[in-house]
């Protein structure tokens, strides 16, 4: 096992501020970004490592020996450090014509002589092996079998997202005011709320698109603020609802061209493995005005796994999609958590939410809730049981009341009663024995279960779209 680590961190738009080849033996197995460490599986023996930032931009080789249970450790850092000193970088400029090699050095560390046990980057976040980057086979059904990266739950870690009273105004008109909430590292955050509550707003905002009114926020271990954007937009990625894609240049052409932007020297391996997890390896020479819209967004799915990102933010993914395109999503959606990805998913498809989220946060302009959807069914209404009979009771009234552990009831219609309880597990024996012994035809009787458009309905009474500013 080689555990590389790169402590130091960006220099605004240099190729230093970008993730960095890891290239072992000439093949290039992943990448590592400032701030981060990774543990790179290899086979026992003699090895040779080196990093790129550019063909041009690298490291010397380094040799090292892997052996079973030993853990190879070396650290890696760009040599122009700061303090910027204006002689010594120019310097280094020239030298640079006639080697390309002196911009990378690698340092070994001590050797571990027990099994890699799982690392954590200094941003908080779990460091993920580079080969669950490389998909062999099925995404999801590879990432399926995977651990989970462990939770970050607990004061003692970081947050992958930490929001403190954030607010944006648009002149008179408030897109949303003193949000607060906290997004654990490997969560997939649900982000719900009608058009016009401010979700699109919010993305927008912690992805450091637009500047927020008030409040703060810290966004894969990187404060929000103006200076710190670029180290940010490193380590996340933005889906929008329209993906923005070039219609008249192809599926691969596309990536390639986003893959510049986010300064990926050597793209083609990500880019293939990009289009594998979204199963659009068939399609990678179409022309992107050729896919359906289901197509389309598999694509801007596959463009934001391009940078390897610490937090995703998917902004309706599926809307649009047909069943078997949005389940394809789930899927992926799925997969990536069991990666350890952080997702933060706003939808309207609360049927969605229920099935991918592990909290959700209801938005209607402030923040009505933030949990889990279990615990949000169980703050907002009381435990109950659904009693259905052939035929309606004599005395209803009478039966109910005589149990004991029955709160209240109420007839749902002439032959179906409600009947809220204390504890459905403890009551329910008791209201059938009450049914059998008052000589009911007993059809059913089952705990009630209020979905989360049941919590949704609750929380959310007004259309903030259409109220006047």
């Amino acid at each position: 096992m080689l555990r590389l680590s790169r402590p130091n961190g960006a220099f605004g738009r240099s190729p230093f501020s970008r993730p960095w080849s890891i290239v072992i033996d000439g093949k290039v197995l992943g990448s590592i970004s400032p701030r981060e460490s990774i543990d790179v599986p290899v086979d026992s023996g003699p090895h040779d490592l080196q990093l790129r930032s550019r063909s041009y931009l690298k490291s010397p080789k380094l040799a090292f020996d892997a052996a079973p249970g030993r853990v190879s450790a070396v650290s890696c850092r760009a040599r122009g450090r700061q303090p910027f000193v204006v002689q010594r970088t120019v310097a280094t400029l020239i030298a640079s014509v006639f080697s390309h090699e002196i911009w990378i050095t690698l340092d070994h560390v001590e050797d571990d002589d027990t099994a890699a046990a799982p690392i954590q980057s200094p941003g908080g976040t779990s460091a993920t092996s580079v080969a669950t980057r490389r998909s062999t086979g099925s995404f999801s059904t590879q990432l399926a079998g995977m651990p989970r990266s462990p939770r970050r739950d607990g004061a003692e870690h970081e947050a992958a997202l930490v929001v403190e009273g954030l607010t944006k105004h648009f002149g008179a008109r408030t897109a949303f005011a003193d949000v607060s909430f906290e997004v654990d590292y490997g969560e997939v955050f649900g982000f719900l709320g009608p058009n016009g509550a401010g979700k699109t707003t919010t993305v927008r905002t912690l992805g450091t698109l637009i500047a927020p009114t008030s409040g703060s926020a810290t966004v894969a271990g990187i404060p929000l603020t103006p200076e710190n954007g670029v180290e940010i937009r490193q380590r996340i990625s933005i889906m929008p609802e329209a993906p923005g894609l070039y219609l008249r240049l192809t599926v691969t052409e596309n990536l390639e061209y986003f893959a510049g932007l986010y300064g990926l020297s050597h793209s083609a391996p990500r880019i293939n493995d990009a289009l594998e997890a979204v199963n659009l390896l068939d399609r990678a020479d179409d022309l992107c005005g050729g896919l359906s819209k289901g197509l389309r967004q598999r694509v801007g799915l596959a463009r934001t796994l391009l940078s390897d990102p610490k937090v995703m933010f998917l902004d309706e993914p599926t809307s649009g999609l047909d069943p078997v395109a949005a389940l394809e999503v789930h899927n992926l959606i799925i997969g990536l958590r069991g990666r350890g990805v952080t997702i933060f998913l706003t939808t309207h498809r609360l049927d969605e939410a229920e099935k991918l989220c592990d909290r959700v946060a209801i938005l209607n302009t402030t923040l009505r809730t933030v949990g889990r959807p279990n615990e949000l069914r169980e703050q907002l209404f009381k435990s109950a049981l659904v009693v259905k009979t052939l035929t309606p009771l004599a005395d209803p009234a009478g039966l109910f009341t005589g149990i004991s552990g029955v709160e209240s009831w109420f007839a749902d219609d002439a032959a179906s009663y409600v009947v809220t309880v204390s504890d459905p597990r403890t009551v329910a024996p008791s209201v059938t024995r009450g049914l059998v012994g008052a000589g009911a035809d007993v059809l059913s009787i089952g705990e009630a279960h209020h979905s989360l458009e049941d919590v949704y309905l609750e929380l959310i009474d007004e259309d903030v779209e259409a109220r006047r500013p």
